[in-house]
């Protein structure tokens, strides 16, 4: 995404696409507001390869693990474009995923980003009817693991080994993800 200024209505889809790439920050679109962020730091980015090395060899051949994809949730405009941490998926149907090739959504919440991982993104992914969404927790060191259930996620914080619900199988020891402090 090139540099600009703030677009004044909310976005579509197409316009999101039109805005290009900016390699300088992490961008999203929340029901057609743009949302701009710093990129992450590197502990960060070595949780996120840690969790795609950890999934990887678990995943049947039809399924794959991508760190950082745009995830469209909604098309019509308000359009809202997220770029989860971690997603295991299916397919990609075009340029970016779809809500419905998802099994597995990881978010690791940055100091600036924990209030949309834990509340806007967790409700956002619900309502998006996406299975599972885990969320890593560097700080504490722990791995809250969250299943849909009749349109909401249930679980918590756990302290051992955690696993996916469906349709895909992926197991977790989250001290795999933490290196010893």
């Amino acid at each position: 995404m090139t540099a600009q200024t703030q677009p004044r209505e909310l976005l579509s889809l197409a316009q999101w696409d039109a805005l290009g790439e900016d390699d300088s920050a992490r961008s999203e679109l929340q029901e057609g507001v743009l949302i701009v962020s710093p990129k992450a730091r590197i502990e960060h980015q070595n949780a996120i390869a840690r969790l795609c090395a950890a999934i990887l060899p678990q995943l049947p051949s039809d399924w794959h693990v991508a760190a950082e994809p745009e995830l469209v949730l909604e098309t019509k405009t308000p359009a809202t474009v997220r770029i989860p941490d971690v997603v295991v998926h299916s397919r990609a149907s075009g340029p970016r995923l779809v809500a419905q090739d998802v099994a597995l959504v990881v978010e690791v919440p940055s100091p600036g980003t924990r209030g949309t991982d834990l509340v806007m993104k967790r409700h956002e992914y619900a309502a998006a009817q996406i299975p599972n969404y885990w969320i890593v927790d560097l700080t504490t060191s722990r791995l809250e693991a969250l299943s849909l259930v009749a349109g909401e996620y249930v679980g918590d914080w756990g302290d051992g080994t955690v696993t996916t619900d469906g349709p895909v199988t992926v197991t977790l020891d989250p001290e795999a993800l933490f290196p010893a402090r």
